[in-house]
């Protein structure tokens, strides 16, 4: 029986008595964290009310300092270290499956960093645990963080406004790394990007109905310095390429209908340039190539109309494969330590 909420607040997840305690996976990827891991470990919470378990998971992408060893010597639950450095949102995918081996009802994912406040975790569970939000994901004060650039701070902001707009999600800080997963979510989800998980699983949540909520949290003074961005046109990039590839994956249609109708719009400008130069002028005399890119133009649009059906096709086809998916996780993904 799914656990209720009987009152949630900042500090605490009151849970009522009669329902089922759940199980909680706290998880870090780590890339060469052993001098943060220690300060980022020892703030989180170890039980919580309403929980009959609260285990801190550790994934080592391919670390080459010591950063597993220290984690286990903090005494983290489980250390899963990647022979070699694959990025973070790989390292994030092992994270989820390994978090729902391990049984967990409800996943939180936070930065090796120390970036964000431990003691908000209760405030991000409580909407998964009330069954109002599948995704919570933690809200930065982006305009009061003092080592935020302007540049930087602008750039979250429309970002966060572009994802809103492609997922139909109302959330206040689309590269928060700080969430919460209910054990449905985590199910649902497929990272297919190698650089972060954080865009592409927000588009993921509006594509299959996920409800996604935002919780404004705060932030620890920084540690170091990002590693995911080396620089702001490198991350700009890297976003927008991102996002271009899982459009293409989530909402072919309307990722290829848009040129297609931007194509054939010209190409019918072009045609009505050559009719009137036709019929108006006496003649076709320096038009001919207006033709030509009409036809290349209104072809290339079919071309892509004819892209965004297929893809809807094989959209429909991925739906149905991801849903026996879910379903094959949840009977397979409980290991003998998490049951």
């Amino acid at each position: 029986m799914p656990v209720r909420v009987s009152e949630a607040g900042a500090h605490g997840v009151c849970i009522a008595a009669d329902r089922e305690p759940m199980k909680l996976v706290i998880q870090i990827p780590c890339h060469n964290e052993e001098a943060t891991l220690p300060s980022t470990v020892s703030a989180l919470p170890r039980s919580l009310p309403g929980f009959s378990s609260v285990r801190v998971l550790v994934v080592d992408d391919g670390s080459t300092d010591g950063t597993a060893e220290v984690a286990r010597t903090l005494g983290v639950d489980r250390v899963v270290r990647l022979p070699r450095n694959q990025g973070l949102a790989r390292a994030f995918t092992v994270g989820i499956e390994t978090a729902l081996r391990m049984g967990a009802d409800i996943i939180v994912n936070t930065d090796a960093d120390n970036q964000y406040c431990a003691d908000d975790i209760p405030a991000i569970l409580a909407p998964v645990v009330a069954e109002t939000a599948d995704i919570v994901v933690g809200a930065r004060p982006l305009a009061e963080i003092a080592h935020f650039s302007m540049t930087k701070r602008w750039l979250q902001i429309v970002g966060t406004h572009l994802v809103r707009s492609l997922t139909g999600t109302d959330v206040a800080d689309a590269t928060s790394g700080f969430r919460a997963y209910s054990r449905r979510a985590a199910l649902a989800l497929n990272v297919f990007s190698t650089y972060t998980y954080t865009l592409e699983t927000l588009v993921q949540a509006g594509y299959k109905r996920l409800r996604v909520v935002s919780v404004p949290v705060r932030v620890n003074p920084p540690t170091r310095t990002s590693r995911l961005v080396r620089s702001t046109p490198h991350y700009v990039v890297q976003s927008v390429l991102t996002l271009a590839r899982v459009a293409v994956i989530y909402r072919p249609f309307r990722a290829f209908a848009v040129p297609a109708v931007a194509c054939l719009s010209i190409g019918l400008l072009f045609v009505i340039r050559f009719v009137y130069a036709y019929f108006a002028q006496g003649g076709t005399a320096g038009h001919i190539q207006s033709l030509i890119l009409a036809a290349i133009l209104v072809l290339t649009g079919g071309l892509l109309f004819t892209l965004g059906i297929l893809g809807e096709l094989l959209a429909a086809n991925r739906r149905l494969l991801e849903e026996l998916q879910a379903s094959a996780r949840e009977a397979n993904w409980r290991d003998s330590d998490g049951s």
